[in-house]
């Protein structure tokens, strides 16, 4: 199934976060047989951010924070519940995800799983699994 990203900058986020699920559905009640996933435009900065001018690097810079933030991006208005990572034998890591889903997108949601593997692994290059 096709994917549609929808990238917010960072200021209009917690805005976009109050419409959030009415978005999503007039989004995909438009693009038919497509998901839509709306994700904030984060900055993030490398260890040599001293070039720009900055004497420290905020956490919510990093580049594990920011990954972190996509993964809560990618999954909303669903909550995560735990997460476990899985190192396989040859060294491959799984990021198993266990969401909270609320009662009402029950069955929809268990359609999205393999649509947040992917849009994950396009946007950090890190396997998820949803469960």
């Amino acid at each position: 199934r096709n994917v549609v990203i929808v990238h917010f900058p960072y200021r209009v986020w917690k805005k976009v976060g109050k419409i959030h699920g009415r978005l999503v559905r007039e989004l995909e009640k438009k693009f038919s047989k497509k998901h839509v996933v709306l994700i904030a435009q984060r900055t993030m900065l490398d260890k040599n951010f001293k070039r720009k001018g900055l004497q420290v690097r905020p956490r919510s810079r990093t580049l594990t924070a920011v990954h972190e933030s996509i993964l809560q991006d990618v999954v909303s208005p669903t909550e995560i519940v735990g997460k476990r990572t899985r190192i396989g034998v040859d060294g491959s890591k799984i990021l198993k995800v266990f969401l909270d889903p609320k009662e009402k997108d029950r069955d929809n949601l268990e359609a999205k799983f393999s649509t947040y593997s992917a849009v994950y692994k396009k946007l950090t290059n890190k396997e998820a699994q949803f469960v």
